[in-house]
C-alpha cells in the first residue's frame, strides 16, 4: 500500500538545520569572530561548495552555519558598553510595534517597541529593540501599533543570555537588549497609519459582532473573545488557571489551531463560489492576513500563515509541495527575518508540535487504519447503514487518537521545560476539546462574517451556539482537572537536560520518519520510550512549599 504521509522531501533542510545550528552558536559565542569575518568565512565556503561538486554538501552546510552564526550577532546588535553602565533616565521617541494585554486597572501599558530617536548624547540607541512599561494615568494618548511617542523613563540593558524561561529571556527571545520602565508619555510625535487605525476600528468591531445576543452572558462572551480574538485579559484568573493546569491554555492563543481551521472554512467559501485556482490564493490569503493582524499579528499566528500561504501557492503552481516543506520553508523565511524567534517558547512549540503531528501522527494513524481496517471480509457493497457508520466513525477516531499521541510526546517535554507543568490529564482533554474547541473556532468566524455582512440574527445565532460549546468545554475542562494526579508541578533537574530532551525527541521523530517508521529501526514506539525514559532521568516533581 503507497503511504500519503511517508516519503515527502524537504530539501530546504539543508538550509534549515545548519541555520538553526549557526544561531545558537551565536548566541553561546561559540565563534567570537565578528559578523564580517563569519560572513566572509560563509561565503568563502558557499563559494567552494558551487565551485568542486564534491565539497557541495559540506560548504553548504558550513556555509549556512557560519552564516546564521553571522545573522544572530547582526539581528541581537548588542551594546556591549551598556552592560557596564547602571541604568540611567533618557528622553526619547518610541515606535510601538506590539502591545501587551493591559492590567486590569488600566494604569500602564507594556509592550514591545523601536526607539526612532533618542537624547543627542546618545545615538548608538537609535534603532535598538525594547520592552517598555508607560504609565497611562492622566494621559489620553490611545496607543496603538506603529504610533510614535516621546517618551521620558529609566532604561536599563538586559543581560546576553538570560534565563529561557525568565521574562528577560522572552523579551531576549524577541531581540529587545533593553527595557524602558518608569516611563511616561510626554508628547505624541506622529499618529498610526490609516492601515492601523483600520485594523483596530476593525478589532473593536469583531469584538461587538461575538458579544451580539449574548450580553446577559458576559462571562462566556469573554471566552469566546479570548478564543477569537486572542483577548485573553477577556478570562477571569480562574478561568485562565483551569485551562492551564489541563494543558488547553492554547486554545486562547491565535496559533496554528486557528489559522488552519479558518483557512479551511475561507477555502472552502471561495471553493463555492467556484473562482479559479490563483484567484482563490490570492483572496484567501488577503483575507486570512487581515485576521491575523487585526488580532494582533502574534508571530505564532503569522507562522502560521506563512505555513498555509506555502502550502497552497505551492498546489496552485503546480509544484511537488507538502505540508512538511511548508512547515520548513516557513520556519527558514522566519528565522531568516526574525532569528532571535528561535529561541522563544512560541517558536519551539508552534513548529515542534507541529513537526510531530506530520511526521509521526500521520503515519501513525495511517498505519493503524491499515493494520485495524474494520469489516475486511464483508465486501464493501453489501455493507448496511450501520457498517458504513461504524467505518465512517473508525477511521475519523483513530487519526484524531494519533495525532492526539503525537502531540502529546512533545507537549509533555516542552510543559515540563518550559511551564514547570506535568499534565498526565492533557492527552484525553486535547482529545475531547480540540474538536469542540474547532467547532467554536468555525461558528465564531462565521458568525464575524454574517455580523460584517449585516445579517444581525444569524450572527446572534451563531453566538448561541458557540456559548453553548463553551459552557460544555468549561464543564469538560473542570472534570479533567478534578481527576486525581491531572498535574503536578515539576522541573527538568537541569536546564540544559530539558533543552536536550526537547532537540532530542524531534531528532528522533526526524530520524524514524527518514526510516519509515520501520520496525527493525525501533518502529512508532520509539519517540514514546524516548520520553518516558526522560522524564523518569530527568524530571523532578516540585514539593509545594506548606
Amino acid at each position: 500500500m503507497t503511504s500519503r504521509t511517508l516519503g515527502h522531501r524537504a530539501p530546504l533542510l539543508w538550509v534549515l538545520l545548519p541555520l538553526m545550528t549557526g544561531l545558537v552558536a551565536g548566541k553561546l559565542q561559540w565563534l567570537p569572530l565578528p559578523p564580517v569575518w563569519l560572513g566572509g568565512f560563509a561565503l568563502l565556503a558557499i563559494g567552494g561548495a558551487l565551485g568542486w561538486r564534491r565539497a557541495w554538501g559540506p560548504g553548504i552546510l558550513l556555509g549556512v552555519f557560519l552564516s546564521g552564526a553571522a545573522l544572530y550577532e547582526i539581528r541581537r546588535d548588542r551594546l556591549p558598553d551598556w552592560d557596564v553602565l547602571p541604568p540611567r533616565e533618557v528622553h526619547a521617541t518610541l515606535e510601538i510595534d506590539r502591545l501587551f494585554t493591559p492590567p486590569p486597572d488600566g494604569r500602564s501599558q507594556s509592550g514591545l517597541g523601536r526607539l526612532v530617536a533618542a537624547d543627542a548624547h546618545l545615538p548608538e540607541l537609535v534603532g535598538q529593540r525594547v520592552y517598555f512599561s508607560l504609565g497611562m494615568k492622566g494621559n489620553a494618548t490611545v496607543l496603538t501599533r506603529s504610533i510614535r511617542v516621546e517618551v521620558t523613563g529609566v532604561l536599563q540593558t538586559l543581560p546576553r543570555n538570560p534565563p529561557g524561561d525568565s521574562f528577560d529571556g522572552y523579551l531576549a527571545g524577541q531581540g529587545a537588549n533593553f527595557k524602558l520602565t518608569r516611563s511616561r508619555i510626554t508628547g505624541d510625535v506622529s499618529a498610526a497609519g490609516a492601515y492601523r487605525l483600520f485594523c483596530d476600528a476593525a478589532l473593536r468591531r469583531f469584538a461587538a459582532i461575538l458579544g451580539h445576543g449574548i450580553e446577559a452572558h458576559p462571562k462566556v462572551g469573554g471566552v469566546l473573545k479570548a478564543m477569537l480574538l486572542g483577548q485573553q485579559q477577556e478570562l477571569s484568573d480562574e478561568q485562565k488557571n483551569v485551562f492551564r493546569e489541563s494543558g488547553t491554555m492554547h486554545l486562547f492563543s491565535i496559533s496554528g489551531l486557528h489559522i488552519a481551521v479558518i483557512a479551511g472554512v475561507i477555502h472552502g467559501m471561495l471553493l463555492l463560489l467556484r473562482l479559479p485556482a490563483a484567484v482563490r490564493v490570492i483572496a484567501g490569503g488577503i483575507l486570512l492576513w487581515l485576521y491575523v493582524d487585526i488580532t494582533g499579528g502574534t508571530p505564532s499566528a503569522v507562522r502560521a500563515f506563512l505555513m498555509v500561504m506555502f502550502l497552497h501557492t505551492s498546489h496552485v503552481l503546480r509544484l511537488p509541495g507538502n505540508p512538511l516543506s511548508a512547515l520548513v520553508a516557513s520556519a527558514v523565511c522566519v528565522l531568516v527575518v526574525a532569528p532571535m524567534q528561535l529561541f522563544t517558547a512560541s517558536f519551539q512549540l508552534s513548529y515542534g508540535i507541529v513537526a510531530s503531528l506530520l511526521l509521526l501522527g500521520l503515519p501513525l494513524g495511517e498505519r493503524w487504519l491499515e493494520k485495524g481496517a474494520l469489516f475486511t471480509r464483508l465486501p464493501k457493497v453489501s455493507w448496511n447503514p450501520f457498517h458504513h457508520a461504524a467505518d465512517l466513525a473508525w477511521r475519523w477516531l483513530v487519526p484524531v487518537v494519533a495525532i492526539g499521541l503525537s502531540t502529546t510526546v512533545v507537549s509533555t517535554i516542552s510543559g515540563v521545560l518550559i511551564f514547570g507543568l506535568f499534565t498526565p490529564v492533557s492527552l484525553p482533554a486535547n482529545l475531547v476539546l480540540i474538536p469542540a474547541g474547532s467547532l467554536v473556532i468555525v461558528s465564531g468566524f462565521l458568525s464575524l462574517l454574517c455580523g460584517l455582512l449585516g445579517i444581525g440574527w444569524l450572527a446572534s445565532l451563531l453566538n448561541h451556539a458557540s456559548a453553548l460549546l463553551l459552557t460544555a468545554i468549561d464543564a469538560g475542562v473542570r472534570f479533567f482537572i478534578d481527576v486525581p494526579g491531572a498535574y503536578h508541578e515539576a522541573r527538568f533537574s537541569s536546564i540544559w537536560l530539558g533543552y536536550s530532551a526537547f532537540a532530542g525527541l524531534l531528532g528522533v521523530i526526524f530520524c524514524g520518519y527518514a526510516s519509515n517508521w520501520e520496525l527493525k529501526r525501533g518502529g512508532f514506539w520509539t519517540p514514546f520510550a524516548f520520553t518516558v525514559l526522560v522524564l523518569l532521568v530527568g524530571m523532578r516533581f516540585v514539593v509545594p512549599s506548606a
